[in-house]
């Protein structure tokens, strides 16, 4: 099996010039993107990189969960195909690079491929997944989860935004709802190429992450139920205040985090407030809570702390509790193989590297149950991300495109 001379490189300034073009659809109001999923921008996005696809003869492939998959043959008709790509959804006030780098980088080793008249053995398939971000729908990773058999097809449609609409029925309306099974498909190796979304690689100058775990995720909401009364007239001893509950519960998610350094983090992102006027005690808040860990053990005992502790604040306060979870993934461990293909093609290449952990979902954690799988990451600015002013650098990109295009090729064999 030959691997990529170290002089093979993608086309940067092509990358480049593809993220500016998709940034331009769904723009958010600070410099960023809002392409949510299943929106209008959603499928304008998906119509520009269908575009690009067929300029470059790949098959297109949807499954009833609209992820799209575009296929470039190999020389074995029965080899199994090495599949790269992430999601083209932001959230609200998302950035430009965010899922889109996977997507449109994936894209690029199919250009950079095809100008060179390189062959493979294996298939090549550019994926990009429906609703990985879950702001819209939760939970995120929707579609990969489905393929993975963690969620069922029915399930999914069923999932509602805040306006009460339906995946099953926005996914009909916009008119990228496929035929084909989901999970069907069989994977010899997938690879995403994806931001960093922390600090951790700008901080210590290293051109690319090699993401050997993932870290588990919980998403719990939490109600908390009081009694709306007026703010100026009600005694303080009588309150059945829910706003004063949800704050000594981030207090308490703090403490939990705290507790179990470095290996964890925890906060509150979200939440609503009933009825959210000035002059009335909150009746009703409802939050989510988002821990995250690498470890199991860990993970467990920051929601069986969380349960027992807001348990005691809801009673100290006459307040009723109530949860759900409404996120969920185990830690993931990387493909060792794919993991080594990764290093490899940093080192042949000559970036600096780095093993690390994935602090945030990504649609590689739920294609690791199914088939060999491993991440690579690039640094952002300030380790910013889920924000409009998201930044990479250009040669951040070609770096992390070009580890990409080496680790498939080694998995999908040059002849």
């Amino acid at each position: 099996m030959s691997t990529p001379a170290a002089n093979l490189k993608i086309n940067s300034s092509r990358l480049w010039e593809s993220l500016m073009e998709m940034a331009k659809i769904g723009p958010g109001v600070a410099g960023g993107n809002n392409r949510q999923t299943l929106t209008d921008e959603d499928a304008e996005g998906r119509e520009l990189f269908k575009k690009w696809c067929d300029k470059e003869s790949l098959e297109m492939g949807v499954d009833k969960m609209g992820t799209m998959f575009a296929r470039r043959e190999g020389t074995d008709p029965n080899a199994l195909p090495v599949y790269v790509g992430s999601h083209l959804d932001t959230q609200p006030t998302g950035g430009k690079y965010d899922g889109v780098l996977g997507v449109l980088g994936g894209l690029e080793i199919i250009r950079t491929l095809n100008e060179l008249d390189i062959k493979t053995k294996h298939p090549i398939v550019v994926v990009n997944f429906t609703n990985e971000e879950g702001t819209r729908f939760a939970p995120p990773m929707m579609a990969s989860g489905v393929f993975a058999g963690v969620h069922e097809l029915q399930w999914a449609y069923d999932r509602k935004d805040a306006a009460g609409k339906t995946f099953g029925e926005e996914i009909n309306r916009i008119g990228w709802i496929g035929d084909e099974e989901v999970g069907s498909r069989k994977m010899h190796a997938f690879f995403e190429l994806h931001i960093e979304q922390g600090p951790i690689l700008e901080a210590e100058n290293k051109d690319i992450g090699v993401v050997t775990h993932g870290q588990g995720l919980n998403w719990i909401q939490v109600t908390l139920t009081g009694r709306e009364s007026h703010t100026g007239s009600t005694p303080m001893p009588m309150r059945k205040n829910a706003g004063l509950g949800m704050a000594r519960i981030t207090e308490l998610v703090q403490e939990i985090a705290m507790s179990h350094q470095p290996s964890a983090v925890g906060g509150i992102g979200q939440c609503d407030v009933f009825p959210n006027s000035r002059n009335i005690i909150p009746g009703k808040v409802v939050f989510t809570i988002d821990f995250r860990s690498p470890s199991f053990d860990v993970q467990d005992d920051m929601e069986t702390r969380l349960y027992e502790g807001a348990k005691k604040i809801a009673s100290d306060l006459d307040l009723n509790v109530e949860f759900e979870k409404v996120g969920h993934f185990d830690p993931v461990t990387f493909d060792e193989g794919c993991v080594d293909k990764v290093r490899r093609a940093a080192e042949r290449l000559g970036y600096s590297h780095k093993n690390i952990i994935s602090g945030a979902g990504h649609d590689a954690c739920w294609i690791n149950k199914v088939a060999p799988t491993a991440m690579i990451m690039c640094p952002c600015v300030d380790g910013l991300s889920h924000n409009e002013a998201e930044e990479i650098s250009e040669s951040w990109a070609s770096a992390g495109a070009d580890v990409l295009l080496h680790a498939v090729l080694e998995a999908a064999e040059i002849v």
